[in-house]
């Protein structure tokens, strides 16, 4: 009996040691997929921790995962849903270093480094164990655009090309153990956009925008011969394991096989409706891969010529997102042309908005969080409702990319933007109300004035709560503030050194918020003028912006794949968070502590402000037609009546209990629905 619970005990023994082994294992993966981010910048760490272990079942883990949901530091943003990739998978971590972006890489043999090409105008070579970078190629004067390495490992063969002056359509052929550039291959007379190496090591074949590839000596740097035949860009090569054949993809939506030695093209491989933008050969030499704009792949048969297989099923990113007022929905807008309505307790997607022949650029929702406009590259705007998933009415006038929309405080007229003209429509009867060239008046046909400053793209616009003024931000770095009753330009908001791309307007009218190319958001006083507050802190262009209930904080998401939180009284920044994909979209929730942000990729994101009080929503009132005062409780959704003393005030809700900020005007209108 003795020896039976010995035996159970280390049985037990083994057991928690192998679940021990199991989450430290879980744990190091976490933090190595995590360790480009924290080595700069470990306040993230909770939040990194818990975004990619939340998934996780072990106990163990559990236990972790609860501990950093519980701590009670600085604010920090937790993520509620699963979006960061979870350790145990394929990807084991991410190598950051370059400042533009990255158009080539390549494995060496070993498999413990890879060296990746740039249109900063360098390469770099990564230990791929320990992800630190070894060191940086520097001499092309012109973009990055391929690299392969020798089959010893201990050469790397660059190509480039790119606009300007020095267009530099070289290829350069370097030591990786010292880092020195051991010569320049030039005769191309455009970008080179593609090399490949035959398995030898000693020739290298590249493809580029002249429509040639070019066979090279790589010991003595000598052309060895053209090879003629594509009617556009070379933008991919392979060479067969054999090093007696190249194929090549082209633009002209073809590959060719060549052979090397004869200088002979041995056969087109025709199909593809867009141009070839990757090739692959397979280890017998047989067969290819392309890859295609026309987003499918297809396998070839490369002694028949023939087509084996069409590989379907590619989608788009994430271009805009919004959150239902009622907080518990949110809706976002891809390039994929669909919208999708999320729940955002379960992280379901609830409904698929089908009907945009083009990429969807931006959306907004009425302020009864019912009814979604969306805009579109199809040059229309759509009108959803949210129940159904039913499409309402499409709004058409536009000649181009409908860029961006808002809905005005009543929810019955939406503004939309494209190019220079800006359009106003009624969202009950779909009808186009009025089109503002220069700007008209909101309630009469008569042109105001031709407005030629904004000498150039308007992208965004908002309206203030009461109605009565609008924002425009253009391409200019200007924003301007508009009387919507007579068309006239109130202020000009200048200081920032690049594109605005977003804009929002605090809820109580008092501030407009712009964030833009130049990395920075700044705060407006919408009376007079002037910018109260630089927020500093993005490491490359705002291009999402919300403002939370109470006025108080915004949130920003950016190119860096960012989301920051600020402070706008102090201008301080409370709390980041770092994702995976670069962020076209971000919003606030009702309750001023959760944020949703989609990104490039297709993920939504769902994060909660953590360790921070939020304060009294900011609400407006709207007169009914028995001239009553009537608000709407953004938390529960309840509306009730207030008196004309109540406006400025803080007030209690009388369904949820929640305090509310009402703000001292009021929106006529007669027409809404209750």
């Amino acid at each position: 009996m003795t020896n039976h619970n010995a035996q159970d005990k280390a049985g037990d023994h083994k057991i928690t040691l192998q679940a021990f082994s199991r989450a430290l294992t879980l744990v190091q993966g976490a933090l190595r997929l995590s360790a480009h981010i924290l080595v700069r910048d470990v306040s993230q760490l909770a939040g990194q921790l818990v975004g990619r272990l939340m998934t996780q079942e072990a106990p163990a883990i559990q236990n972790l995962v609860q501990q950093a949901k519980g701590w009670k530091g600085a604010p920090w943003l937790r993520s509620l849903t699963p979006t960061l990739t979870p350790p145990g998978g394929s990807l084991i971590r991410t190598l950051e270093g370059h400042t533009s972006g990255i158009n080539a890489v390549a494995v060496a043999p070993d498999g413990r480094r890879a060296v990746s090409g740039s249109r900063d105008k360098t390469l770099r070579v990564w230990d791929l164990q320990s992800g630190e970078l070894l060191r940086t190629l520097r001499g092309h004067t012109r973009d990055v655009l391929a690299v392969a390495l020798t089959p010893d490992g201990r050469r790397a063969v660059s190509a480039s090309g790119g606009l300007g002056l020095e267009s530099n359509n070289t290829l350069r052929v370097w030591d990786l153990q010292s880092g020195e550039e051991l010569r320049t291959l030039e005769g191309h007379t455009n970008w080179v956009c593609a090399v490949a190496l035959t398995p030898d090591g000693r020739r290298a074949v590249s493809g580029s925008k002249d429509e040639t590839l070019k066979v090279w000596d790589l010991k003595s740097g000598k052309l060895l011969r053209t090879m003629e035949g594509h009617e556009n860009v070379v933008n991919a090569v392979a060479v067969t394991p054999d090093g007696r054949r190249a194929v090549s993809g082209s633009i002209d939506k073809t590959l060719r096989v060549w052979d090397l030695e004869s200088v002979g093209e041995l056969r087109t491989l025709a199909g593809h409706t867009k141009h070839v933008t990757s090739v692959a050969l397979t280890p017998d030499g047989r067969r290819a891969v392309s890859g295609s704009k026309d987003e499918t792949l297809k396998v070839w048969d490369l002694e028949s010529g023939e087509a084996l297989h069409t590989l379907k099923g590619h989608t788009r990113n994430v271009e805009a997102v919004a959150v239902t007022p009622d907080g518990r929905r949110a809706v976002s807008g891809s390039f994929d042309k669909t919208l999708k309505v999320w729940d955002l307790q379960s992280g379901e997607a609830l409904r698929i908005l089908r009907g945009h022949t083009e990429s969807i650029l931006a959306l907004a929702l009425t302020p009864d969080g019912r009814r979604a406009v969306s805009a579109s590259r199809d040059k229309t705007l759509k009108v959803w409702g949210l129940e159904s998933g039913e499409e309402l009415g499409t709004l058409k006038g536009h000649t181009y990319w409908v860029e961006a929309v808002a809905v005005t405080p009543d929810g019955t007229r939406a503004v939309s933007i494209s190019g220079i003209i800006i359009k106003v429509w009624d969202l009950q009867s779909g009808e186009l109300l009025h089109t503002l060239e220069g700007h008209w008046d909101l309630e009469s046909t008569e042109e105001v004035r031709i407005v030629s400053e904004h000498t150039k793209l308007r992208d965004v616009v908002a309206v203030t709560p009461d109605g009565r003024r609008a924002v425009s931000a253009s391409k200019s770095k200007t924003l301007r503030v508009w009387d919507l009753e007579s068309g006239e330009e109130v202020l000009t908001l200048r200081g920032h050194t690049d594109t605005v791309r977003v804009l929002a307007v605090t809820p109580d009218g008092r501030r407009a918020i712009s964030g833009s190319f130049d990395k920075t958001l700044r705060v407006w006083d919408l009376q007079s003028g002037e910018a109260l507050r630089i927020l500093r802190g993005h490491t490359a262009s705002v291009r999402a912006l919300a403002v939370t209930p109470d006025g108080r904080r915004a949130v920003s998401a950016s190119v860096s794949k960012t989301i920051r939180v600020w402070d706008l009284e102090s201008g301080e920044e409370i709390a980041h968070f770092t994702v995976e994909g670069i962020l076209w979209a971000c919003a606030a929730a009702p309750d001023g502590l959760t944020f949703v942000a989609g990104d490039h990729g297709g993920q939504v994101h769902v994060l909660r402000l953590e360790n921070i009080i939020p304060g009294a929503p900011v609400i407006t009132a709207w007169r009914h037609r028995s001239c009553e005062l009537k608000v709407r409780c953004p938390l529960c959704r309840g509306s009730f009546e207030i008196k004309q003393s109540d406006l400025g005030s803080v007030i209690p809700c009388p369904d949820c209990g929640a305090a509310l900020r009402a703000n001292p005007f009021v929106v006529e209108q007669n027409q809404r629905k209750n």
